[in-house]
């Protein structure tokens, strides 16, 4: 290893772990102590930042500590600081523990808040919208590249710092959080039998509205009649909101 390698090893070191790591000798005390400021607080406001909620249920020192333990425990594979977020997930589900101090809920929570994230700086593109055919259900839908169906044991999205649930839920949260074609990140809660519906359309078959309402009527033990005046309405809310777009041809 060359003297500058070995150097650069101990700084880093260094400003993970402070407490235990006194960096490189013959650099001045004041310069390594700014260095390590500097990097402890880009790192802490981006993730204050990009998980407010989580930030709110933790006093000002566990937030700290919990910053400089993702620091000190885990190795982020990318050198994108957009990435950070995500790598600051990955520490809360592997390395993490559950803490006594940890909420259950905390590792959904954080889930919530890193899709609204990546949703917000995703390259996709939805096109221009277009006057919608008078009758959707002919015309095959899909699930939008923007649109991420999710489920969690806990009502992520009601989550506050005035509102914390000690055990999930006896039935799962549904929630599609989405970026429309004005690039605002939204989110929609919805119950089973729509998370069901919008899986159809997230897959390779191609449905049209009124295949994917047979599918759920025949699910359902349903007759399709009896759900198609619902299901009209629904799928026509959920091009609407841009959540399904009409397919391509």
């Amino acid at each position: 290893m060359s003297s500058f390698q070995y150097v650069q090893r101990e700084l880093t070191q260094f400003i993970r772990d402070p407490e235990r790591c006194a960096g490189p000798e013959g650099i001045e005390a004041r310069r390594l102590d700014i260095y390590r400021g500097l990097f402890f607080n880009n790192i802490n406001s981006f993730l204050s930042n990009g998980f407010p909620v989580c930030r709110s249920l933790y006093s000002e020192a566990d937030w700290d500590a919990m910053v400089r333990d993702f620091m000190i425990q885990h190795q982020c594979s990318s050198p994108y600081f957009l990435k950070i977020a995500e790598e600051f997930l990955d520490y809360l589900q592997v390395q993490r523990n559950g803490l006594d101090i940890d909420p259950p809920f905390l590792v959904e929570l954080a889930h919530y808040e890193w899709v609204e994230l990546a949703l917000d700086v995703a390259e996709e593109e939805l096109s221009l919208k277009c006057d919608a055919p008078k009758d959707l259900l002919n015309n095959h839908l899909s699930l939008s590249p923007l649109a991420w169906l999710l489920a969690y044991h806990f009502p992520v999205h009601l989550i506050s710092s005035d509102n914390q649930p000690s055990q999930a839920g006896s039935e799962p949260t549904y929630i599609v959080v989405y970026r429309n074609r004005a690039d605002r990140v939204e989110f929609l809660e919805i119950n089973a039998v729509t998370a069901r519906l919008l899986t159809l359309f997230d897959d390779e078959t191609r449905q049209t509205g009124i295949s994917a309402l047979s599918i759920i009527a025949d699910e359902l033990e349903s007759n399709l009649e009896s759900l198609l005046g619902f299901g009209r309405e629904l799928v026509e809310q959920l091009v609407g909101l841009d959540i399904l777009i009409i397919a391509e041809s």
